[in-house]
């Protein structure tokens, strides 16, 4: 079971979906019956982002500690989530997206099911049998060819790496995020990699996942960058 959870939110212009995301906040701590931690990492934004994120903090500090942190210039998702999680308290934590793609109430479901039982790592995944997935057909078609290729590239089987949606035990997360070098929107597959260096296993399990407007994806530009990055992932595995 657990006992206490960490919500890291890395955060960058959002202030149009902070609001939804706030509420949805408000409903899941009456539903969660452990202690909560949720830690926002703005993450260099020129919006509102981090006024809205003080706001809340301040109506919701008696029933929540939450933790807001600013960083100067945008510096990536990795970057974001690695500050979060270097502040993180509690024994479990999720990292997710503003968007709430994946409603919080999955946590409640895990926990119930006794899912988190001899696991240290669980990614939400989109690709299993009991998914369901709401999705663009523009963002199916290139998850396809990004799994195709990192498991052809760099041998990885995990069948959806770049869900949002990640559970780690505080003490499995701060080791491998301490040593995470990738910021971008792979930092994922880095931290894969450093997992099965280190010989522990990643479980997935499925999500219901809905497609949320003010998506960022560049579907002109995102494609190469995500080849490139995968090709200096390769060149980083070879070296080490």
């Amino acid at each position: 079971m657990m006992r206490d959870l960490s919500i890291v939110f890395p955060a960058f212009n959002e202030e149009r979906r902070l609001k939804t995301t706030f509420k949805e906040l408000i409903k899941f701590k009456k539903k969660f019956k452990s202690k909560l931690e949720i830690i926002f990492v703005d993450d260099g934004s020129s919006d509102l982002t981090h006024k809205l994120i003080n706001t809340f903090k301040k109506k919701s500090s008696k029933n929540c500690k939450i933790i807001s942190i600013r960083i100067k210039k945008n510096m990536g998702k990795g970057y974001a989530l690695k500050l979060g999680i270097e502040k993180s308290s509690k024994t479990w934590i999720l990292t997710t997206d503003v968007d709430l793609s994946v409603p919080l109430t999955q946590i409640i479901k895990l926990n119930n099911k006794k899912f988190l039982r001899n696991k240290n790592i669980l990614f939400g995944s989109r690709n299993l049998k009991n998914s369901k997935v709401n999705t663009r057909i523009h963002r199916y078609a290139l998850g396809k060819i990004f799994n195709f290729l990192i498991k052809l590239i760099l041998d990885i089987s995990i069948k959806d790496t770049q869900c949002g949606f990640k559970l780690y035990e505080k003490k499995i997360a701060k080791i491998l995020f301490k040593e995470l070098k990738d910021y971008s929107f792979t930092h994922d597959l880095e931290i894969v990699i450093l997992a099965k260096k280190k010989g522990i296993n990643i479980h997935e399990f499925p999500v219901t996942w809905n497609h949320k407007k003010g998506s960022k994806l560049n579907i002109f530009l995102d494609p190469f960058r995500m080849f490139f990055k995968i090709l200096l992932l390769r060149y980083y595995l070879l070296l080490n």
